[in-house]
């Protein structure tokens, strides 16, 4: 039975990313040696560095005087590393879910933190809009895709004071102008890698203004200075991120991406907007999320969830259990996530409610 990876994340990959990889653990670039035994500092891997680097600046359009590095330690880790960065005295940030609340958390750690809105109190199901950003912060930060409760910012924000994005989920999933970004970053194990590398894409200008001492390992200079290579760098998933950056180069690039995502999102909204026994957690269509559709069993069906549940998993469905926070079902639409397998989970929907009229 075909198996369908509807995981939130790590999540699904390009088979092109798998087999490739595959072929490198067993022998990497002809060196008879395996990828995971090799020197990251070897001209092999440093050649992969730098293609990877290319790949992210030539499929954002990434414009002059920004730079592109590969960490460890996850978005969590940028959490902290943002505003030890940049904030200097005050930050704004937009609270649109668990994630955005997480960043918060760490921020206030290193200054005043304005929240200029929230949709806590709705359970994180809209995005909020009519707000002030406070021209004396010193950034402005956002968490475009809720991989969670299933929003998503499908524009490029204008903002007053230097923008900063958590993109974990949505990444090179429609064409950013990063020119209106000062950082974006993300973990790689939702639409680029497997789990252990993250990605800083800075502009260098916003670096060097806080008055605090920053810790080597937590200051970008060290490691743009070091191309990525300050300390041993997640070798395995930067080598992984380097061929799905090359299959989606292969693919067409960001905006044929943007494309087959907006197809696989409409066909998945428009089901279960149809389907009698289902019901979407985010009323507006304006805020939901392309790359996580999130879902729950209409009002008078909520007994049949687990039933679902299980009557999708033996069909070939994986990994669609919604997040504890908002339950039900949630179908990861990831870049690597074929339009097939999306019409797959619509036509068990589709069966499932002609068994239960």
């Amino acid at each position: 039975m075909k198996k369908h990876n509807f995981y939130a994340g790590p999540s699904i990959l390009p088979g092109y990313t798998i087999e490739q990889s595959i072929a490198a653990i067993r022998d990497f670039e002809g060196m008879g040696l395996s990828l995971l035994e090799i020197s990251h500092r070897s001209k092999q891997f440093v050649a992969v560095v730098d293609e990877a680097v290319a790949l992210f600046k030539e499929l954002l359009s990434i414009p002059e005087g920004y730079s592109v590095i590969f960490l460890g330690g996850g978005a969590s880790l940028q959490f902290c590393m943002v505003p030890y960065n940049l904030l200097n005295k005050k930050a704004a940030y937009l609270n649109t879910g668990e994630w955005a609340s997480k960043a918060i958390k760490e921020a206030k750690l290193f200054g005043d933190v304005d929240v200029v809105a929230s949709s806590e109190g709705s359970n994180f199901n809209f995005i909020p809009r009519g707000y002030t950003i406070p021209a004396d912060a010193d950034y402005f930060h956002i968490t475009t895709n809720n991989t969670i409760f299933g929003t998503e910012i499908l524009e490029d924000l204008d903002s007053p004071v230097p923008l900063v994005a958590d993109m974990s989920s949505d990444i090179f999933s429609r064409p950013v102008d990063i020119s209106k970004y000062a950082l974006i970053y993300g973990g790689a194990q939702k639409n680029l890698a497997p789990a252990g590398v993250t990605f800083v894409i800075i502009k260098d200008e916003v670096l060097g203004k806080v008055d605090r001492k920053i810790p080597t390992m937590l200051n970008y200079k060290t490691h743009i200075s070091k191309e990525s290579m300050f300390n041993t760098p997640p070798v395995m998933p930067i080598y992984a991120a380097l061929q799905t950056l090359k299959w989606l180069k292969m693919m067409g690039g960001v905006a044929e991406m943007e494309k087959v995502n907006k197809r696989k999102a409409e066909l998945l909204y428009g089901e279960i907007d149809s389907n009698p026994l289902f019901k979407a957690t985010i009323p507006n269509p304006a805020d939901r999320s392309r790359m996580n559709v999130c879902f729950v069993m209409n009002e008078g069906f909520e007994h049949l969830e687990e039933e679902f549940n299980k009557f999708a998993s033996a069909r070939g469905m994986v990994g669609i259990k919604g997040h504890r926070s908002v339950g039900g079902f949630r179908a990861s639409l990831y870049n690597a996530l074929p339009y097939e397998s999306v019409e797959a989970l619509v036509g068990v929907m589709q069966e499932f409610a002609q068994q239960n009229k």
